[in-house]
């Protein structure tokens, strides 16, 4: 963010040093870096959280700070002599959600006309075109205080109200640029009698703008929740100095003196009579919290010691307010203007700016405790370890896709997907319910670059629907590899091996149409659903224009990390050389791979270490309709001797019986 700054006008509030350059240079130590500076301005870059500063006055309290000057603020106190402004107009407060606070004056018997040269002038200085008396008090008090306001033709409001509400579905609405635009149902817009006549913190309408036939002016000084002016202003491509500020937040203690400075230069500048009072709807500002800062923190965090007394005085030249001291500490109540002020450590940061970072030395230590990394962070690290060493590359994609690819596979939600208002990219303005899309479109993307080996995992989050509540966030883990079905089942099998090698991985049927049929199935951890494995079928690349074979797969994080065992262990290596067989059996042909390993691992027992399938063989004549035979292979070792040929072949006939007996299994010949 940037804010042009007119030196001029800083004099009026604080006495400035005789160089700019040492103002530039000593703005920038406390953190209001600069783009640019000569005798008449500065181009001062204000970072997100001090809006404070997008108004001379508050970069006026920072130069009063940093040298101890005291700082001259207008008591803005306009001479009233008119009827109450209750008996005037009325404010309905409609959305206090969106608008907190609403205030309205009205000046009556104004005359609109040329603004004199210095107020122009200093409009000019900060590249703001200059308009007539009325609307230039309203920029000019915009750019002094940073509280936006507006006016409005008074005579034009339908009514003499003003209705604060939510816009209607498919409302139209006339910015004073003299566009129309349709309003999305639930934008704030202020409202007369009958149409809205100015987007709430964005623009107002060219229905009620000020022009030289204006007599009476009503001046609006409020406070619009940040989010919803950010929305309006990027849904209808409309940004303004005032949604420049209200987007990061306006002094809420600020809003009434914005009011009252804008009708004093309005009735000394364009005349008129001033009704007593304001209407004023809304609640009141919440009472700041108290923020508690230990002495003994400062050198802790700093490395330097600052006198308690300089600690105390700079919090008070900020604008804090001390409720307590004592030996050890100060409590105070951050200023209004502050919002970014909540924790002792915001306090350490401000004294450490306005004390000086050019007082600490480069060589001063500061104890550093390493952080304690979560259980969950462990875990993805030992994810991300066995995924890139079995050759995948970590993809990062947007949250937003394409609705038609939401309804491509669907295995967490049956619901429809969230919508965006503004999509990230065309098209792209449903949140994912699975990763599985996204990744498949980086891999058509790498396709399309001649890139041979796509081999690509995403760890992110996706969000479910739940009806009356805030959506389910789950952090899945997607794979695509142009690997086979059996390839890609290795990696994951390697994968829950590395993270959870107590979990005993399942495989059950599934269904999804993009998937070939033969060639997928859902994944367990125990009793757990932990996700699904699949080869694309035909239809599922030409959904997705891929020409390779592709293999997906997706599992649920919080599955996997909540079986995770991350303790570190070893065994020793056994110095006896192994002793294989291969077994060949007949089973039953809808009798899974997966059922048959499971068997001969627990008939193998401690002794077994590997455990390999080899092929499958089909033929009727030989084996019979509906029966196929499997050849596997596995390897014994004992970590105390050779194992004999009998011993191996004790073992392989204890697996074939428990194979027998619990599959129907044969042994072939």
């Amino acid at each position: 963010m940037h804010m042009i700054v007119s030196l001029d006008w800083l004099q009026e509030y604080v006495n400035l040093p005789a160089r700019p350059a040492e103002l530039a240079d000593r703005l920038a130590l406390s953190g209001l870096n600069h783009e640019c500076f000569d005798e008449q301005a500065i181009d001062l870059e204000v970072t997100s959280n001090r809006p404070d500063c997008l108004g001379h006055i508050g970069v006026a309290r920072e130069i009063a700070v940093l040298w101890s000057q005291s700082l001259r603020v207008p008591e803005a106190q306009p001479l009233a002599s008119g009827e109450p402004a209750e008996k005037l107009t009325h404010v309905d407060l409609q959305a206090p959600q969106l608008c907190p606070r609403y205030t309205a004056r009205v000046i009556r018997g104004v005359k609109v006309g040329p603004s004199p040269a210095w107020l122009a002038d200093r409009l000019r200085t900060l590249g703001v075109a200059v308009i007539n008396n009325v609307v230039d008090v309203t920029n000019y008090v915009m750019f002094e205080c940073g509280q936006p306001l507006h006016a409005f033709d008074f005579a034009k409001l339908q009514g003499r109200r003003i209705v604060v509400r939510e816009s209607k579905p498919g409302e139209k609405f006339t910015a004073i640029n003299h566009q129309e635009y349709e309003l999305a149902a639930g934008t704030c817009v202020i409202a007369d009698a009958e149409r809205a006549v100015a987007l709430a913190g964005v623009m107002g309408g060219a229905d009620t703008e000020v022009s030289e036939a204006t007599v009476d002016v009503l001046i609006e000084s409020a406070q619009f929740d940040p989010l919803s002016v950010r929305t309006t202003a990027r849904r209808h491509n409309l940004h303004s100095p005032s949604s420049y500020r209200f987007e990061r937040g306006a002094d809420p203690e600020g809003v009434d003196w914005a009011s009252r400075r804008a009708c004093e230069l309005i009735l000394q500048l364009a005349g008129g009579v001033l009704a007593h009072g304001s209407v004023d709807a809304g609640s009141p500002r919440e009472q700041p919290p108290t923020i508690k800062l230990r002495f003994d923190q400062i050198p802790r965090v700093l490395g330097i010691a600052v006198p308690d007394d300089d600690v105390r005085r700079i919090l008070a030249a900020l604008g804090c307010q001390e409720t307590h001291v004592c030996g050890h500490c100060v409590k105070v109540t951050p200023p209004s203007w502050r919002a970014d002020i909540t924790r002792e450590i915001d306090l350490i940061e401000e004294v450490a700016r306005i004390y000086g970072y050019d007082k600490i030395p480069e060589d001063t230590n500061v104890k550093m405790a390493a952080s304690t990394r979560t259980r969950q962070d462990r875990a993805l690290s030992r994810v991300r370890e066995t995924l890139v060493a079995a050759g995948f590359y970590e993809a990062m994609t947007l949250s937003a896709v394409d609705e038609q690819w939401v309804d491509a596979i669907r295995p967490w939600t049956d619901a429809a997907p969230l919508q965006t208002s503004m999509p990230i990219l065309r098209r792209a303005d449903s949140l994912r319910q699975t990763l599985v899309p996204s990744l498949l479109a980086a891999r058509r993307h790498n396709e399309k670059l001649s890139n041979r080996v796509i081999e690509l995992f995403e760890i992110a989050n996706v969000y479910l629907p739940i009806e009356g509540a805030l959506p389910q966030q789950k952090r899945l883990l997607a794979l695509t590899s142009g690997s086979g079905f059996l390839e890609v089942k290795g990696v994951v099998e390697a994968l829950v091996r590395r993270v959870a090698p107590a979990a005993v991985l399942g495989v059950g049927e599934v269904d999804y149409p993009l998937l070939e049929s033969t060639r997928q199935c859902r994944l367990r951890l125990g009793d757990h659903p932990l996700g699904y494995l699949g080869e694309l079928s035909d239809a599922g690349r030409d959904r997705f224009e891929l020409r390779g074979s592709t293999t997906v797969a997706e599992i649920d994080l919080e599955i996997l990390v909540a079986a995770a065992n991350l303790t570190p262990s070893a065994q020793p290596l056994s110095p006896y050389p192994p002793v294989g067989r291969d077994v060949n059996i007949v089973v039953d042909e809808a009798v899974r791979w997966a059922a048959v390993e499971q068997l001969v691992r627990a008939g193998g027992g401690e002794l077994l270490e590997a455990v390999e399938y080899q092929e499958t063989y089909r033929d009727r004549n030989r084996l019979g309709t509906g029966r196929k035979s499997l050849l596997f292979s596995f390897e014994l070792r004992s970590s105390s001797g050779t194992l004999t040929s009998e011993e191996a072949d004790a073992i392989r006939d204890r697996i074939v019986e428990l194979l027998s007996r619990q599959l129907s299994a044969e042994l072939r010949a």
